[in-house]
């Protein structure tokens, strides 16, 4: 777990402080579940999402394809550095 520091306008930092007293949960707790809630969603809308995104570049023209693209990156000197 990372820790963050987020500043709330006063009224969300009320509302906030009220739901904490009446769950018997933290705030952190409550800001946690909103964010997976909001942008992390369930397993299932991720596994969705991260389907959608496969072949997205698949038929675009103005990119160079992928083996030219590795053997442009492969260019140069290592393999001579390497076997010194």
């Amino acid at each position: 777990m990372k820790r963050t520091q987020l500043y709330l306008e006063e009224h969300v930092w009320k509302v906030l402080q009220i739901l904490s007293r009446q769950s018997g949960t933290s705030i952190s707790d409550l800001v946690r579940q909103a964010v997976r809630e909001r942008y992390v969603g369930e397993k299932t809308n991720r596994e969705h999402v991260l389907k959608s995104v496969v072949g997205l570049w698949k038929d675009r023209r103005d990119l160079p394809g992928t083996e030219s693209y590795v053997r442009s990156l492969r260019q140069g000197k290592r393999l001579e550095r390497v076997q010194r």
